[in-house]
């Protein structure tokens, strides 16, 4: 009960200090503050990011089968060439092939780019991306205005375009007013004939849907796909299917030349990417963590050097090193605590006004690393100081001038 007493006592003695000296208190926690709004931040903004694609990829169901370029989703684990471009071309001789697997309910290539789109006299980015007509169903595409196109318009190079509802908006203020305007990019023209649901997902929401076989020429002079996307009839079949994609393309191509990888493979890579991206900002935001703490420990030093006197006096009245230790100690902790806690606040308040624009996400074991961090923090810029006070002299502190 005495001990419980006695750190209260230094508590309050730390607090009364930070009462009497409220801006430089202010300023000495200001740089944890801003170390540790960094840090959360950071960790909110890939956390954010992490659950958008997951919600995203998880919407589309599990029986899509993904087919990249490169090795970097094969085997389901892994990242290389694929996420970096190389590897095949596909082109239509893999599309027919493809549709002769009977487990493949979908087989839909995928070319994309992104481009400048000009009509009403506005010009917008865009992600251009050229797929049959089974993307719709594939993807759970609605679209709410106008129509999709057919096979019809893809075999005969139609040049008509779905957009996505914000692009829409953007060009022609109102979606309602966008069907059977003409859009234009890449200097050719494209009439619109369907607008798309509004997804929240930018890809689609920007999006400017086409044929396929309508990109030849000058938007994809190569006629080859980014990637195919697969659908399967049934998800027990999922894993079979994958065998026949697998002993498909190895007639055209080499095992490193592509990746045939279901959702949660595609998860499972990007969980690891996220996860050493986030240790990366981690690492980054935490030099501003260390710099906060040499600013407590140069005001522990300037306290130590102003309190001289005060220690001399503790002591010659029966203090001990023990108590003077504590003492600076104490102070140090509550001067990290207290810049932990602000930063926590003012992350906690930013990741709410701008979460219903993105998707930004703190958890409890992010809360938990930055208040330990920062309390750490404060132990160990404090210890130094703190020894220096608690070893001084009585008889020469209480002479210091």
């Amino acid at each position: 009960m005495a001990a419980l007493n006695g750190y209260k006592d230094i508590i309050q003695a730390a607090i009364s200090d930070f009462k009497r000296n409220k801006v430089r208190t202010f300023l000495t926690s200001l740089g944890i503050t801003i170390g540790v709004l960094a840090v959360v931040m950071l960790i909110a903004l890939g956390l954010g990011i992490k659950n958008y694609i997951r919600e995203q990829f998880e919407s589309l169901g599990s029986n899509l089968i993904t087919v990249l370029p490169g090795s970097g989703f094969s085997g389901g684990g892994g990242f290389g060439a694929g996420l970096v471009g190389g590897g095949a071309k596909f082109d239509e001789k893999d599309i027919r092939e493809l549709e002769r697997i009977p487990e493949l309910k979908y087989v839909v290539p995928v070319f994309f780019k992104t481009s400048r789109v000009e009509a009403n006299g506005k010009k917008e980015f865009a992600y251009i991306r050229g797929v049959n007509e089974d993307f719709f169903k594939l993807r759970n595409v609605k679209v709410i205005r106008g129509r999709q196109f057919n096979a019809s318009e893809n075999q005969s190079k139609a040049k008509v375009a779905v957009l996505g509802y914000t692009i829409a908006e953007k060009l022609f203020d109102n979606p309602d007013n966008a069907v059977g305007k003409t859009v234009r990019f890449d200097k050719q023209r494209f009439e619109v004939i369907g607008i798309i649901e509004k997804s929240g997902n930018n890809e689609q929401d920007l999006g400017v849907v086409l044929p396929y076989k309508s990109t030849y020429g000058g938007i994809n002079p190569d006629k080859t796909f980014w990637g195919i996307n697969l659908g399967v009839e049934s998800e027990k079949d999922v894993e079979i299917a994958k065998k026949k994609v697998k002993e498909v393309l190895l007639k055209r191509y080499k095992e490193d030349d592509f990746s045939v990888a279901e959702q949660t493979e595609i998860l499972s890579t990007i969980n690891q990417i996220f996860n050493i991206l986030n240790s990366v900002l981690v690492a980054i935001g935490s030099i501003s963590l260390l710099v906060g703490g040499v600013g407590i420990m140069n005001i522990m030093y300037a306290s130590v050097t102003e309190r001289t006197k005060e220690v001399g006096i503790r002591r010659a009245i029966g203090a001990t090193e023990k108590d003077i230790l504590l003492q600076f100690m104490a102070e140090a902790v509550l001067l990290s605590a207290l810049g932990g806690f602000l930063g926590l606040l003012i992350a906690n308040i930013i990741v709410i006004l701008v979460r219903p624009f993105f998707p930004l996400s703190i958890n409890l074991l992010s809360v938990v690393i930055t208040l330990s961090v920062s309390s750490a923090i404060g132990i160990f810029f404090g210890v130094f100081p703190a020894r220096r006070a608690a070893k001084l002299p009585p008889i020469e502190a209480i002479r210091y001038e």
